[in-house]
């Protein structure tokens, strides 16, 4: 029997908490409830949730503390909820390691297709097959080894802990080295046709990534400006 999947929602509005609860249990999540932001972080240790639905505006310590401290921990992914609409709030969000970011009031339907939408990128690896039935997906260059199949970054020999948008962002641009890709693009093919979301989302995982994988002398993520950006690859 397939385990379920577990959801930890966040959220000092304990009306609204069990709305979403309603409708992800529905949709056979096993998910639990907690009210504040230091109660978050120790549930999200022993709940070992597979995604997190936190609220921005808690007592105490709020969502942005929150998502910091378990992004210390944990690539948990995490969906933000708040009703705070304006574009930096989003992007402070998604630049302290949020997944998603959806608006108060929100559509149940939408919220439930979000939460399919980021833990369908979040799926652990497959079993081992047999080695003539495998079909590794992975790219590789001079100090990178990017490999999809096991979601794993490998930079100057050293694995890279890295969220799943950010690593299949950064294997679409490798698997098509010198193609420039507008955000547009990137958008689409990364967060699909549910993700409600501005084109500088693209922009927050490209600055994201470039922190954790500096440049080298025969590639680099580069920016095409006034179009979007590529994973150029240099000539010996």
């Amino acid at each position: 029997m397939v385990a379920k999947q577990k959801i930890l929602i966040v959220d000092d509005d304990n009306n609204i908490a069990e709305l979403i609860s309603l409708y992800l249990t529905k949709e056979c999540y096993e998910c639990r409830i907690v009210n504040d932001g230091e109660d978050a972080i120790c549930e999200a240790a022993s709940f070992e949730p597979n995604l997190i639905l936190l609220d921005l505006m808690l007592p105490g310590m709020d969502g942005y503390q929150v998502c910091r401290e378990i992004r210390q921990r944990s690539n948990t992914p995490i969906i933000m909820l708040s009703a705070k609409g304006e574009i930096f709030d989003k992007v402070l969000g998604l630049e302290l390691g949020a997944d998603d970011y959806i608006m108060k009031p929100f559509d149940t339907k939408e919220l439930v297709a979000r939460v399919k939408a980021v833990l369908r990128r979040f799926q652990p690896a497959p079993a081992p097959e047999p080695p003539a039935a495998v079909a590794l997906k992975y790219v590789e260059y001079p100090d990178l080894i990017i490999n999809l199949t096991n979601y794993s970054v490998l930079y100057r020999g050293q694995n890279i802990d890295m969220p799943p948008k950010e690593l299949e962002l950064l294997y679409f641009l490798a698997s098509s080295p010198n193609q420039v890709f507008t955000r547009e693009q990137l958008l689409d093919h990364i967060w699909g046709y549910e993700y409600i979301g501005d084109t500088r989302t693209v922009d927050v995982h490209i600055k994201r990534l470039r922190e954790k994988i500096k440049d080298n002398p025969s590639w680099s993520l580069s920016t095409v400006w006034g179009i979007g950006y590529k994973f150029e690859v240099r000539q010996a």
